[in-house]
């Protein structure tokens, strides 16, 4: 008789303000946040969207042209794939023997990304993944991810997913991720703290129930951690009280949900720091799925069916002429955007 095997782990979501802008002492407090998600016994650690080094909020307040102020800052500060300060997170993640997902902006040549990173409880890398398009303003800044960020990967805590922010509004997207039998799905965002009470579709209220659904609806787990905008971060993004009305101090809503939608774990206030931790069975993911599998047995194929395409988006493909060499090789495929940014590194 087979084994039933139903991994039991500790999560925690993330909710916490970042050093805006700042991507080392960001860094200093992620590994410290780590520390205390440890100590709790905590064997997967989310943190929010571009929690490195912050979410640009000025995209959100002020016209393009103004915001360029920030541009530079933003870049520096920025995280590359492969780099020291990537490593340090491998690091902290072995040392604590905790599986980490990070949200971050990935600098890779000359543009930024909205990325995510799943590393395990060794250091090791276990996926990377860019957010398939940017939402309205932040196309100002970040660049479009492509299929194969649609990813779900079969690992020891079982078979996980992320996506970031409004990505969890797109049916498609979704459905990509379900077919994929995900158990724990990551979905990371930025703080629910703009334009409070005049966009209804930006508040806590519509976004934590869209996490909701996303595990009733994928039968899964979702964690899903949410930044906080501090003080600090207030006073340096808004300088006339219409910015001030616009973004709030706060903003945190982070949460955790079952594969019934249920809510697992504790809530804190929004302006205040910590982890939200519960303890999940992923035995409790057949049970969801014997009433309604969207990618099973309640799919209707002959009806509705899903294109993804999965192939990388390469910038450059050279293609030579049989026979010739270049650097001993007769035929070589360019880099795409991810290899490329583990070059920059180097």
């Amino acid at each position: 008789m087979p084994t039933p095997n139903h991994p039991k782990l500790r999560v925690a979501a993330v909710q916490a303000a970042p050093v805006f802008l700042d991507i080392d002492a960001t860094i200093d407090k992620t590994i410290v946040m780590m520390e205390q998600a440890a100590r709790q016994g905590v064997q997967l650690v989310a943190f929010p969207e571009t929690w490195i080094p912050g979410y640009p909020w000025w995209i959100w307040l002020t016209a393009p042209a103004v915001g360029m102020q920030y541009v530079q800052r933003y870049f520096d500060n920025s995280l590359t794939l492969g780099s020291p300060e990537f490593q340090r997170l491998a690091d902290a993640a072995r040392a604590f023997n905790l599986w980490l997902s990070v949200g971050f902006s990935e600098r890779s040549g000359g543009s930024l990304y909205i990325a995510q990173a799943l590393i395990d409880n060794t250091g090791q890398v276990q996926m990377t993944r860019r957010k398939l398009r940017p939402t309205h303003v932040e196309r100002t800044v970040f660049g479009d991810g492509d299929g194969s960020d649609l990813n779900v990967i079969d690992t020891a805590i079982g078979k996980v997913g992320m996506l970031n922010c409004w990505e969890h509004l797109q049916p498609l997207t979704k459905f990509a991720m379900y077919a994929q039998n995900e158990q724990i799905h990551i979905g990371a965002w930025p703080s629910f703290s703009v334009y409070r009470g005049g966009a209804h579709a930006l508040s806590a209220d519509v976004n934590n129930a869209v996490s909701k659904v996303y595990a009733a609806e994928g039968q899964c787990f979702v964690i899903a951690p949410c930044a906080v905008v501090s003080k600090p971060m207030h006073e340096l993004l808004c300088t006339d009280e219409m910015q001030k009305q616009f973004l709030l101090v706060g903003g945190g809503f982070a949460r955790i949900y079952a594969p019934d939608g249920s809510q697992l774990g504790g809530v804190l206030a929004e302006t205040e720091e910590g982890l939200v931790i519960a303890d999940i069975d992923l035995g409790m993911i057949s049970l969801a799925k014997a009433a309604a599998d969207p990618a099973g047995h309640y799919a209707r194929p002959d009806v509705t069916r899903l294109l993804l395409n999965k192939t990388p988006g390469d910038r450059v493909v050279t293609q030579l002429p049989a026979g010739s060499q270049l650097n001993g090789a007769a035929h070589v495929v360019g880099l795409g955007a991810k290899e490329a940014s583990t070059e920059d590194a180097e």
